[in-house]
């Protein structure tokens, strides 16, 4: 900032040689109440005469800059998460943070300071993926809190950046706590769950995104969480986010979730009283409903002030909301000098670069998950005859990019993406076949007289973010974002029959940011691929796998049901019955799930000690053999099963994981240290427990029960000594 000729007094707050605590005190004791709460709000106002600019702290950046212009899009959360690779998530985020600060420098040059244009980024989404009908599902990392917390951490690192004085960008992990539907009653839902399901699925994720990965923000939820709204939650807020993880940064409530106080959840007579009840349990930052909104903004700050005349509020409280604001803001650099800040001088050309397009490339391959490859009918040719594409989200952009993304400035969709990939002498025939929702229209005649006359069909089915994804912004969904059924929509499994009934072979690719229950594709068609939502670069990529120029290796990390009948209703919180974890019956594709072109074996498991009393480490090793023809990558999964008396325990849960190339023939040892942190559950009073005894070990490339081959797990034990030992959070 420059110093627009202050001439009174030397201001402390612009003098970068003291540290940030003194300067940030200094600025506001300068300030006026009024002021004070202009500053409460995601469209913080200018304040001239302490030359403190406008600024909007709103911004997105899940998987790529979410920005109005072009930035680089990523695979969606849900396929970053299927890549089971925390260094590449760390490198991707790194990627991102670049590009929101040279975004941002761009920005400031031009005077431009609205949405979109700041340094504080509402990413990630860590919320437990606990029900595949939510429509946010694709959003988050997944069903399991132990890969979810693994690659929040790497994800908030690479976007937060290494300087050990300057922020990069401010990660802002959300939705504190307890949120995955049902979305159309967010404003007002109340989630019930246990001690134990909320200290063991629901905040963990949360958990290692305070304590391990530093995240100076978080987003409290717009639900209540056993009675209590989380935006207003002293047991959230203090007790357990800043008291017992230490927690320094701000807290910013999810759009309009203050209003939910009062009008949702009724917990408050007014906006005043909902106001200060949230900024007293420690929110200190109001995101409004939109940023248009001016009427809303301007009562909020009416109604601020109220609750301070009426003594529902004092200063002091505010005084703390502003000095974490502040901090922040100084933390990334906007008081110092530009030449102090070496992430100012990220040039803008770096913006959707070509080395970030491929980087999107890589990624986008890694996460893709090869469900069935019945006889080995993939990788095909590339000089077959004649290929038909077929189905409706072949040739569009909005199953590439998923939501809160930009519009990448080029992109590959997966028609053009085999088209790329062939032969010159290859015929390449595409139908739509059907609308991927609509059931006005059903005539397959001409995508039948492509698939008769080529030598293999490629149908691209699925579902796409205007059919799942948040209240209000999933156009086509058949429940304000949420899905009433995890079958293929409109017409899309007849046409898949119908296809099928040619008698050419079939490779069905799958897009979709959540499980679908396709089992009629699994007992029918050969060779099925899971793409997620894949980025900018999708059709390159699923391209690369069909046509073997990628080896794939995701794995999914969400389960894949048959029918939703075997789940509980939506609106029960409770674990039970959810999730690979304490799921009973059969899936149709399991958490951990994947194929590859080539295979591995798995031996030699040694665990040491096998014997160890409550506190020892043990060193896990491990022989992994690529026994196949092909290079390829595999993720080795580690997971324990545990029982105790008198705690409901999950029949499996990961607890390790890496992701490992080996040539043809290559042999490598893979190694895990389990620690207590490994080892503990938590009883229905919130205590974290150790118990005594017996604990079965399995590690390989899927999860134990699933091994179809007899060579992909191995499996052993290890006995846990002495008493029993029980301890607070």
């Amino acid at each position: 900032m420059g110093n627009n000729n202050i001439n009174e007094e030397k201001r402390l707050y612009l003098d970068y040689t003291k540290s940030f605590e003194e300067r940030v005190e200094d600025l506001v004791s300068r300030m006026t109440l009024e002021e004070k709460i202009s500053q409460m709000f995601n469209t913080a106002i200018e304040i001239p005469h302490l030359n403190i600019p406008e600024y909007n702290w709103w911004n997105e950046c899940l998987h790529g800059v979410a920005a109005d212009d072009h930035a680089t899009v990523f695979p969606q959360a849900i396929g970053l998460a299927a890549t089971w690779n925390v260094d590449l998530i760390q490198e991707v985020a790194n990627t991102i943070s670049d590009e929101a600060r040279a975004k941002h420098h761009e920005s400031v040059r031009n005077n431009e300071r609205g949405i979109f244009k700041g340094l504080t980024y509402w990413s990630p989404n860590v919320n437990l993926f606990r029900d595949p009908r939510w429509g946010r599902g694709q959003e988050t990392y997944g069903e399991d809190p132990y890969l979810s917390s693994k690659m929040a951490v790497s994800f908030i690192k690479g976007l937060q950046g290494d300087d050990p004085k300057y922020l990069k960008i401010v990660a802002t992990p959300k939705h504190y706590v307890v949120h995955s539907g049902p979305e159309p009653l967010r404003h007002e839902f109340d989630a019930i769950v246990s001690q134990k399901d909320l200290w063991e699925s629901y905040l963990p994720a949360f958990e290692s995104s305070i304590k391990e990965a530093k995240a100076y923000s978080i987003m409290c939820a717009y639900n209540r969480t056993n009675n209590d709204p989380c935006c207003s939650s002293k047991k959230l807020l203090q007790e357990i986010l800043r008291d017992n993880w230490g927690f320094e940064g701000y807290v910013v409530s999810d759009c309009g979730a203050i209003y939910d106080i009062y009008k949702g959840h009724k917990v408050a007579k007014n906006i005043a009283e909902a106001s200060a009840l949230s900024i007293k349990a420690g929110c200190d930052l109001f995101c409004n409903v939109m940023t248009a909104d001016i009427k809303m903004k301007e009562s909020f700050w009416k109604w601020i002030k109220r609750a301070v005349d009426k003594n529902l509020l004092t200063e002091k409280t505010i005084n703390k909301a502003l000095r974490r604001l502040f901090m922040a803001r100084f933390k990334l650099g906007m008081f110092d000098p530009p030449e102090l800040v070496h992430y100012q001088q990220i040039s803008f050309k770096l913006n959707d670069c070509e080395e970030h397009r491929q980087l999107a490339l890589k990624t986008s391959n890694e996460s893709i998950v090869l469900l069935k490859n019945e006889e080995n009918i993939l990788p095909l040719k590339k000089d077959l005859k004649s290929i038909a594409v077929i189905g409706p989200n072949a040739d569009t952009l909005s199953v590439l990019i998923g939501n809160y993304a930009s519009i990448p400035s080029r992109w590959t969709t997966f028609l053009n993406g085999i088209k790329n990939k062939v032969s010159s002498e290859t015929k390449i025939f595409y139908d739509i076949g059907c609308h991927r929702v609509d059931k006005t229209e059903k005539d397959f005649t001409k995508a039948i007289e492509i698939a008769e006359k080529s030598d293999v069909v490629i149908m691209v089915l699925g579902i796409s973010p205007r059919y799942e994804g948040e209240e209000g912004n999933a156009t086509q969904s058949e429940a304000n974002g949420d899905r009433p059924h995890i079958n293929l929509p409109g017409f899309q499994e007849d046409l898949l029959k119908a296809i099928h009934e040619t008698g050419k072979p079939i490779v069905l690719v799958l897009t979709s940011g959540s499980a679908l229950g396709v089992n009629y594709a699994k007992e029918h068609i050969p060779a099925i691929l899971q793409a997620w939502y894949p980025g900018e670069e999708g059709g390159t990529s699923v391209a690369d796998i069909i046509f073997g120029d990628y080896n794939p290796a995701g794995k999914l990390p969400i389960t894949f049901y048959k029918s939703l009948d075997q789940l509980p209703p939506f609106e029960e919180y409770s674990m039970e019955g959810r999730t690979y974890r304490y799921f009973k019956d059969e899936p149709l594709y399991p958490f951990g799930y994947g194929l590859s072109y080539t295979k591995f074996k798995y031996s030699n498991l040694k665990i040491s000690p096998q014997r160890i009393k409550i506190g020892e480490d043990i060193l896990i090793n491990v022989e992994v053999e690529n026994i196949g023809k092909i290079t390829g990558d595999e993720i080795v999964q580690l997971y324990l099963s545990k029982s105790a008396p008198n705690l409901e325990l999950p029949i499996r849960e990961l607890q390790g994981f890496k992701r490992i190339n080996l040539k043809k023939g290559e042999s490598t040892s893979v190694s895990f240290t389990l620690t207590d942190k490994n080892l503990f559950h938590v009883n229905d009073e919130g205590k974290r427990i150790i118990e005594p005894g017996m604990i079965q070990i399995s590690v390989g490339g899927c999860q134990p029960g699933f091994d179809d081959d007899g060579i992909n797990l191995t499996e052993s034990n290890f006995e846990v000594l002495g008493e029993r030992l029980e301890f607070d959070q």
